[in-house]
């Protein structure tokens, strides 16, 4: 490798890194050569090549696997799985495109737990109150779709609900369970992004580069608006897109106004 002048070191190990993965001489799946046989290949010191890899890490080409070596990434040209956010009412009973999901997921880890400076607003809750939380790690049986799904029903909320004495139940169900005890349910949702956490990563099966996408689903009653329980969804953005139906809504003013021009 040619050095150049007044130009990080590490950087034009790293643009040489970069191009013999463009042309093909390291393809997607290759183990690259230890750290000490790329510094002596780039005749330079093993720091340095240790911090283009680091470079090439975070740009999402190579993946690092431990106990096995660095790896160049397979090209990743968008999500291969859908995660569909809709709700559908047969009869009397909630339906989800998502319901199979849970089904093949694993076990569900119910424990008791609190709103905090998150969970509280979306619930319109004070911070401290009392909830049950519900957790999965939840599969897509027709891809290699992951997501991890937290489940959470405040006490107050639920108290006169079967949901009290049985929380572990899938969020199908419990939309069933509070029509049932009367309430008009509607849903609305918030989405952002993060980086993963390490488990998360893990479990989700993630690169070193991707990002995680958070999904916060409440569902309210819809006369009152009052929040009932609060859905949180974790999947990673490189594998798994969500998807909507909108519909168009009339503005409540003119809603109103229709009504009494009657």
């Amino acid at each position: 490798m040619a050095i150049i002048r007044n130009e990080a070191l590490h950087k034009q190990v790293a643009a040489a890194m970069r191009q013999a993965i463009a042309t093909g001489e390291w393809p997607p799946g290759t183990q690259l050569p230890t750290e000490t046989d790329l510094a002596q290949a780039y005749g330079v010191s093993r720091p340095t090549v240790r911090l283009a890899v680091a470079a090439l890490r975070s740009e999402g080409q190579l993946d690092v696997k431990q106990g096995r070596g660095t790896f160049v990434r397979t090209t990743v040209h968008g999500p291969t799985n859908a995660m569909e956010r809709t709700v559908t009412l047969r009869g009397s009973q909630y339906e989800t495109p998502t319901d199979t999901w849970f089904g093949h997921g694993e076990e569900p880890t119910v424990y008791r737990t609190r709103t905090d400076a998150i969970t509280a607003p979306l619930l319109d809750l004070d911070e401290g109150e009392a909830m049950f939380a519900c957790d999965r790690l939840i599969t897509d049986t027709s891809g290699d779709g992951r997501a991890l799904h937290r489940l959470l029903l405040p006490m107050e909320r639920i108290v006169d609900t079967p949901l009290a004495k049985e929380p572990g139940v899938t969020p199908a169900e419990v939309y069933t369970t509070l029509a049932a005890a009367g309430h008009d349910v509607a849903w609305r949702e918030r989405v952002n992004a993060r980086v993963p956490q390490p488990d998360e990563r893990e479990a989700l099966r993630l690169s070193e580069a991707a990002a995680l996408l958070v999904v916060h689903r409440v569902t309210y009653d819809r006369p009152s608006g009052l929040p009932l329980i609060l859905e949180e969804t974790r999947l990673g953005a490189e594998t798994t897109a969500v998807t909507y139906n909108i519909e168009a809504t009339k503005p409540r003013r003119a809603n109103r106004a229709a009504k009494s021009a009657r």
